[in-house]
């Protein structure tokens, strides 16, 4: 796929987010409608893609180099989000707030259809492995280890718990116990037209969930964030990928991922641990916004 039509892919994504943030503007849906899309997402529409594109692919040990790499970029990232957290002596859950934002990306979301568009369902299969194994499990661990910490809450949480409860994680576990099965048609089709919801609900419900209010006031922070999220973490990827990795298509995979915009489920996991929730929107509209420039800009690279 040329640049110019990944550029296509995510415009035409980024119309389902206008699209999400129309129909919030206008009155026939709420910010909190989101919720209820976002439910059905991670308890039907990603089981049902994660299992009818992994169950039926040809999965070797070969992907397990691909979330490793996931959680590489993602302490990467981390650390370095930390660090700059400290020198500017964040608030806690400003602090908080700022490394999911810059370590956590959305690789589910919206990095299925972009892997699906650039790569095929080869890239789908990865994408599905950085993403579960990678991403999900590293926000679910790591991230709120971290949101546990600079959150201002009483609640504790079993991060292990957390991972194997999460709906994708145990689809993508029961795909792979499935592998050799022979899923009868019926089911499977069944399952396919489940999974044409994902696309559109996610676009639309990032639409909805997404808050222009705050950003100017801290732009700079914000734009922090993207300069981590949408430029050093993927060319972190174009180097180590480059140095570890053959397979041409596999890097610009992983540069892809690690260039995605900031996570939505970092903004559940704000509200849950009473992190800066306003910040975390505004990084996640900016980077989100941005990214239609950044991630054809990091292909052209790879």
């Amino acid at each position: 796929m040329s640049v110019a039509e990944l550029l296509r892919v995510i415009l035409g994504m980024l119309a389902l987010v206008a699209l999400g943030t129309v129909l919030r503007t206008v009155g026939l849906l709420k910010s909190d409608d989101a919720r209820p899309i976002n439910t059905v997402l991670i308890y039907v529409g990603l089981p049902a893609l994660i299992f009818t594109t992994v169950q039926p692919a040809p999965v070797s040990w070969d992907l397990a180099e691909v979330p490793l790499m996931a959680w590489g970029f993602t302490l990467v990232a981390v650390l370095l989000a930390w660090v700059i957290s400290r020198i500017l002596r964040l608030p806690a859950p400003t602090a908080g707030a700022f490394i999911l934002a810059a370590a956590f990306g959305n690789t589910g979301y919206i990095g299925y259809p972009l892997a699906t568009a650039l790569l095929g369902d080869t890239g789908l299969v990865r994408a599905i492995f950085y993403d579960v194994f990678g991403t999900v499990a590293a926000v679910l661990t790591v991230g709120i280890v971290v949101a546990g910490e600079m959150g201002e809450h009483q609640a504790r949480v079993n991060p292990l718990k957390e991972l194997f409860t999460f709906p994708p994680f145990i689809a993508l576990l029961i795909a792979l116990a499935l592998r050799s099965v022979s899923v009868p048609v019926l089911v499977s089709d069944w399952l396919v037209d489940l999974s044409k919801i994902v696309v559109p609900l996610i676009m639309i419900s990032v639409g909805l969930s997404l808050k222009p209010h705050g950003i100017r006031d801290r732009l700079g922070l914000v734009g922090g964030v993207a300069i981590i999220k949408l430029l050093v973490l993927p060319a972190v990827a174009l180097l180590l990928g480059g140095l570890v990795v053959s397979d041409a298509g596999l890097v610009r995979l992983l540069v892809l991922q690690a260039g995605m915009p900031s996570m939505m489920l970092g903004l559940v996991i704000g509200m849950r641990f009473k992190l800066d929730v306003d910040f975390l929107a505004s990084a996640i509209l900016v980077t989100t916004v941005a990214s239609v420039l950044t991630v054809p800009l990091m292909q052209l690279f790879t």
